[in-house]
């Protein structure tokens, strides 16, 4: 994973470590991870990844604790 490319949200405040950063991998795969614990990687597709977006900006997933 190492080997990734990270893109940092744009909703992340300048310098903070709490932030959800992004990268594609060659074969096309979506990986997530939070920056403050940059060890653990969601894997996903991209159809899934839009999924998900959309459901934040939907804000269909406001209140739902895991």
């Amino acid at each position: 994973m190492s080997s990734l490319t990270w893109r940092k949200s744009s909703f992340s405040e300048p310098g903070s470590d709490n932030c959800v950063e992004l990268a594609a991998d060659p074969v096309g795969a979506s990986h997530l991870r939070e920056s403050a614990d940059p060890a653990t990687v969601i894997t996903t597709t991209r159809p899934a990844l839009r999924a998900l977006l959309a459901s934040v900006k939907a804000g269909r997933l406001d209140g739902v604790q895991g």
